[in-house]
């Protein structure tokens, strides 16, 4: 009996050992992991920092020419900061961009969009931009600010034009193939019903997710994306060096797209469908 008491307190031992142990590891591989991030972030800050002070020569060179629209999401809990919303587009204004679009899913920013176009000298509205394009060289930046309603409110007036459409071809005397709608069908719809914006080259998120925020997805099918982090951190040198990977890499567009694009990268990141 004493014997099997021993050996169960043995077996509990053991048991309590090897769960501190277990804990013991994970805790070491924990600060592993947490050092290593730390050294890649003050690397980021430097190299950041850096390119922000002029050293980094090669990032000094930007061919704007293939950065014809730029959009930004940002996280709608951070779209409330129009101080840094507006830093970012000074930036953008200093570095010469002509066209960008904001996004948010809420419309925060199309609230804002007085008070950030009073901020800014040298912007003025998509819509005036539009109808008079000799006002982006006098102006310098045209802005566009959309919303995830916008997307959703485009993509329902154009599939009711389809409808209509379809009613109206099925109405007609004579025999009638079943009508199939095509991406085509469902674009120059958008474009009727006015929600067929320009397609960025470069969409830059901001905010905690790796994902573009219910941009609307038939403007970013050849769209690089990249995931910049929190608007709250935002640097002047890693906008410029992703700016500047954007226009160092050629663009290889397949002659069949089915999906928009859904990979995001980092600023770090290989950029996708580049090489």
């Amino acid at each position: 009996m004493d014997f099997r008491n021993e050996m169960q307190r043995a077996a509990s031992l053991a048991a309590q050992t090897g769960s501190i142990g277990l804990l013991l590891l994970w805790h070491i591989l924990h600060l592993f992991v947490s050092i290593w991030f730390f050294v890649w972030g003050l690397i980021y800050v430097l190299e950041s920092y850096l390119i922000s002070a002029g050293i980094l020569k090669s990032y000094k060179s930007l061919n704007l020419g293939k950065l014809q629209y730029l959009a930004i999401v940002v996280e709608s809990e951070d779209a409330d900061e129009t101080s840094k919303v507006t830093d970012l587009l000074q930036w953008l204004e200093a570095i010469g961009v002509k066209h960008v679009c904001l996004y948010d899913t809420e419309g925060v920013l199309k609230k804002s969009k007085e008070v950030i176009l009073k901020k800014l000298k040298n912007a003025i509205a998509f819509e005036e931009a539009y109808q008079d394009e000799s006002l982006v060289d006098q102006k310098c930046m045209s802005l566009e600010f959309c919303s995830f309603s916008d997307g959703k409110e485009a993509i329902t007036k154009a599939a009711n034009l389809l409808f209509v459409k379809y009613l109206k071809l099925a109405n007609l005397a004579g025999d009638h193939e079943e009508q199939i709608f095509t991406e085509p069908h469902m674009d120059d719809a958008l474009k009727v019903v006015g929600g067929r914006g320009p397609d960025p080259d470069l969409l830059l998120v901001y905010g905690p997710a790796r994902c573009h925020l219910g941009f609307p997805a038939w403007r970013i099918r050849y769209t690089e994306i990249v995931h910049m982090g929190q608007l709250k951190s935002m640097r002047y040198g890693s906008l410029i060096k992703a700016i500047y990977k954007f226009t160092t890499v050629r663009q290889n567009y397949g002659k069949q797209f089915c999906c928009p694009v859904v990979a995001v990268n980092s600023v770090n990141d290989t950029a996708f469908g580049r090489s």
